[in-house]
Parts: structure tokens; sequence; C-alpha cells
């Protein structure tokens, strides 16, 4: 929220001062956005003809040679694709005493060319700057030099640096190869002054309106689109939120619920604990009124909770034959199930096991006297509950 206000203040305030700008913006998207012009040069040629390349270019005292005054001249037109067609003339000498084809000149040589240069605005490549036009070319010429001539395969490199909207500096450096066996590789580079006109399409001025606008359009978008990405993350918050609050609902009534039934369970048998064990006379598995009695709260705990499955487990005390004693438990496990079915509790619910006298509750075993009371604690049938 914090980051959020300051955006909207930003917008309010952008929106505000640039509302008639994206309407020129509309309008003036529909114009070409690059000018065609004609351009006329005038400046100065230096050349190298030392044969150092590119190793020697900045030997200037030594390889340049030039004269004192405007030697070079140009002529072109530029169109609004970036491509551009120009036509140079240049004059120079050879001075004695440079170094030339890699000696040195003992006489001065004239030199004079002319060359077409097809050239490319590298502004439709990095974006327009409004001041600088970088541009790479390539061409063919004519050159003579001491009156040898030759032809020429050309590449240049250059760039210029408008100062007003017609009128600007111009600076390159050309690789001129041979394109016969007469003549010998060179570097020219020139430097003057252009003057544009005929031009067509937006003004430099208007070209930089347009991009400020642009600029200003973009940071816009920019602006809009880190709200929405704002907002989208403020909606993806709240869902989270929304689901966790949800699924802790959800969790705190299962838990609820599993502690609603393990207290039910835990009722229950608290229940079974307190009714006790069904206890039989000696050598019977008759079920005496006491024992119907605990068996008649058993059944009431049994239909109030129709879920329940029992298990019944009958035994008996140690004296008498283990043989015996096994008959018999199972004897009190078959009438204990048998008086709950009558009674109206589903057979399915029910289950039963013998032990005879392998489980005793008491130390009463075949090697141990004990009275008579002792003994009747381990003749008893068990309810042990196996599903709530």
């Amino acid at each position: 929220m914090k980051n959020l206000i300051p955006t909207l203040l930003v917008l309010v305030f952008l929106h505000i001062n640039t509302t008639s700008a994206q309407e020129e913006i509309k309008t003036t998207s529909k114009k070409k956005t690059a000018q065609r012009s004609w351009i006329l040069g005038l400046g100065y040629n230096f050349v190298d003809d030392s044969g150092g390349g590119i190793h020697d270019l900045f030997s200037i005292k030594s390889d340049w040679n030039y004269v004192p005054y405007p030697s070079r001249l140009s002529f072109g037109r530029y169109f609004e694709n970036g491509l551009g067609i120009e036509f140079i003339g240049t004059y120079n000498k050879y001075k004695k005493g440079k170094i030339i084809e890699g000696v040195v000149n003992d006489t001065e040589k004239s030199y004079a060319a002319f060359d077409a240069r097809l050239s490319y605005d590298l502004n439709k490549i990095v974006g327009y700057t409004g001041w600088l036009d970088p541009y790479v070319g390539v061409g063919y010429g004519y050159t003579s030099s001491d009156n040898v001539p030759k032809s020429t395969f050309n590449a240049t490199v250059g760039f210029r640096t408008w100062i007003t909207e017609r009128f600007g500096l111009d600076f390159n450096s050309t690789g001129k190869w041979k394109a016969g066996k007469e003549g010998t590789n060179h570097l020219q580079h020139a430097a003057g002054i252009v003057y544009r006109f005929g031009m067509e399409g937006l003004s430099r001025k208007e070209m930089e309106e347009l991009a400020s606008l642009k600029e200003i359009e973009e940071a816009n978008k920019r602006s809009a689109d880190s709200i929405a990405a704002v907002n989208r993350e403020k909606e993806a918050l709240a869902e989270r939120m929304a689901e966790e609050r949800e699924k802790n609902r959800l969790a705190e009534i299962e838990k609820a619920k599993i502690e609603k039934e393990n207290q039910r369970k835990l009722g229950i048998d608290k229940e079974i604990s307190e009714l006790g064990y069904v206890f039989f006379d000696l050598n019977s598995s008759y079920l005496n009124e006491k024992s119907k009695n605990v068996l008649n709260d058993l059944i009431t705990l049994l239909n109030r909770n129709p879920g329940i499955v029992l298990k019944v487990t009958s035994h008996t005390d140690s004296r008498g034959l283990a043989t015996y004693n096994k008959w018999l438990s199972k004897r009190r496990a078959d009438n204990t199930i048998a008086y709950l079915v009558e009674q109206g509790i589903a057979a399915e619910r029910l289950m039963s096991a013998s032990y005879g006298e392998e489980l005793l509750l008491n130390e009463c075993d075949d090697n141990t006297y004990c009275p008579e009371e002792k003994h009747k604690i381990n003749r008893r049938s068990e309810f042990i509950i196996l599903k709530y």
C-alpha cells in the first residue's frame, strides 16, 4: 500500500500534463518517423597511402597528405528507410617526404578521386538520438594518383552531428581497395560541414518531441503495468489468505469433529467399564438375574450407539481340566451373545472368543490356593469394543 499511493499520484500528474501530448502522438504516429532530405557537404580530405594500414592509422605527421584549402565536395540524397546515395569528389597532393606505399615520397604528386557511395543511417538500429547520426557505407570509385588511374572498392564508417536543423559536421574514414592490378590500397579521412535541405517528413525538433512524447507514453504504460502487477499481487494475496482461512476453518471443524468423536468413544469406554463383567457360578454357563441386568444395561448402550461392534470374551477359573474349562468358556460366550441377540441386537454386531483359564485376573492358578471369592472373579464375560 505504501508503494501504491505514490504510484497513483504520479499517474494522476502524468495524466493531467500529458493528455494533449498523447493526442499528438496519435496523430503524429501517422507521419513519417524519419525524414527524406538532400545533403550538400564541403570539407577537407586526408589521404593515407603509406601502406601501414590500420596499424599506422594515427601517424598523421608521416603518413597523412592534405592541402590547406577545402578539398572535398559531396552531394547526396537520404531516404526515410535510412539508406542514402552520395557522390563525392576529392582533391589532394602527395607531399614530398611523406610515406607513400612504404617508402619516402621524393616528389609532389597530385591525387584526385570521384566516388559513389551507398550509406545506411545506424539510427534505424540504435534509435534516434536527436543530435548524432552514425552511418556506414560501401561504394565504388575512381582514383587518379600521379596520373595513374585505378578503380577502388570502398567501405566507410562515420557520423554527422547536427548543430542546427540544417547545418552539421561530418566526420568519416574510408578504406579503399584497388579493384584491378593498378594502384594501391589506402585510407581516406574526411571532416567538413554539411547542409541539409529539401527535407520531407518530420523535422529534427518534431522527432525530438515525438521521442519525448513516446517516452512519456512508455512511462505511463510502465506505471500502469506496475499498478496492474501490484493489483494482481494483491488479488493473489487475498486469494491465498482466503484459501488459508478456509483451510483453517475446515481444519478447526475437522479437529472439533475428531475431538467430539474421541469424547464420544471415551464416554462409551467409560460406560462399558462401569457396566462391569457378567459373572457365572462355578461350573455354570447359566445367566443369573444379576448377569442379565448387566447385559440389559449393555443392550441399552448398544441401541443408543448402533455403530458399535462388540467382542464378547468368556473365561473360567483355574479349577478343573483345561479342556473342560475351554469348553465351558465357549458355552458362557455363546449364552452371552445368544441373550443379546434375543433382545434385538444384530448378530453381525457381535463376535466371541473363549479362553478358558488362560487369562486369569489374579494369582489363583492350579498351584495356588484361593478362596471362592477370588475364584469367582475369573468366571466372567468381558466386553471389548471393536468398532465405535
